[in-house]
C-alpha cells in the first residue's frame, strides 16, 4: 500500500498532462475550424478587390484598347477633378488614361503664372519629342473666350485679341507671350519630378501611347 501511495502523485501528474493536451487539441482544432468558416467571406472580398484591376493592376477604370486601325478621327477629353483623360477613336472611347495635375483642380487658367489649368473647348496645336518631359502635346490655349474675358477686364488690348482670334480662327497655335499665359499642354512625366504647373501629365508610356492618335487639330475638352 505504502508504495501504491508513491507512485500515485506521479500517476495523476501522467493523467492531468494528458488532460490538458486533449483540451489544447480541441480547442485548436475549433479555432481552425472557425477560421475556415471565415475564409469565404476574405476570398470573396479578395476576388471583388481583383475584379476592379486589369492585368496591369490598375483602377478597373484605366485602360487601353488599341483599335485594329488608326482611327480617321480622335477627340480628348479631360476631367480635372477626376484626374482622366478620355482618348475618343471615330466616336468610340478607346481608352482612359490617368493624369497627375501640378497645380491646384479649382478654378480655370485666366492669366500668366496663375497656375491653372484651362476649362473649355481647345484643339492640339502643337507636339514634339524636343521637351524633358518625353513628349509634348500643346493645346490652343487661349482660346476665343479667354481673349474675350481678358480685353474685357484689361488685360489684353484689342490688338493682341485680333492675334489670337486670327490664330484660332486658322487652326494656328495662338500667342503664349501674352498676359493671360500659354505654353499649356500636355506631357510625359507622371510620378517623377517633371511635374509642371498649368499642364496635364501622364505617366511616359501613357504619352508615347497618346501620341500616335493625337494629329493637329485633334480637339481637346478640359472639364472641371
Amino acid at each position: 500500500m505504502v508504495r501504491i501511495n508513491k507512485l500515485s502523485p506521479i500517476i495523476f501528474l501522467i493523467v492531468g498532462l494528458m488532460l490538458i493536451g486533449s483540451v489544447s487539441t480541441i480547442s485548436i482544432k475549433s479555432y481552425i475550424k472557425n477560421k475556415s468558416v471565415n475564409a469565404p467571406s476574405y476570398n470573396k472580398a479578395f476576388s471583388q478587390s481583383k475584379n476592379n484591376l486589369n492585368k496591369d493592376g490598375d483602377s478597373k477604370g484605366i485602360f487601353f484598347k488599341k483599335p485594329g486601325k488608326l482611327p480617321n478621327r480622335t477627340l480628348l477629353k479631360i476631367y480635372k477633378k477626376k484626374k482622366v483623360l478620355e482618348l475618343y477613336g471615330d466616336n468610340k472611347l478607346i481608352g482612359v488614361l490617368g493624369v497627375s495635375l501640378g497645380s491646384s483642380i479649382d478654378g480655370k487658367k485666366e492669366m500668366q503664372g496663375d497656375n491653372k489649368i484651362p476649362e473649355g473647348s481647345y484643339y492640339v496645336c502643337y507636339k514634339t519629342d524636343k521637351t524633358k518631359h518625353t513628349y509634348f502635346i500643346g493645346i490652343s490655349y487661349p482660346n476665343i473666350n479667354d481673349a474675350k474675358k481678358g480685353l474685357e477686364q484689361g488685360m489684353i488690348n484689342e490688338k493682341t485679341f485680333d492675334r489670337i482670334k486670327n490664330s484660332i480662327d486658322n487652326k494656328k497655335q495662338p500667342p503664349w507671350n501674352t498676359a493671360l499665359g500659354g505654353d499649356v499642354g500636355i506631357h510625359g512625366g507622371k510620378g517623377t519630378s517633371s511635374l509642371t504647373y498649368g499642364s496635364i501629365v501622364l505617366s511616359n508610356s501613357d504619352i508615347n501611347i497618346l501620341k500616335n492618335y493625337v494629329k493637329l487639330n485633334t480637339p481637346v475638352y478640359i472639364y472641371p
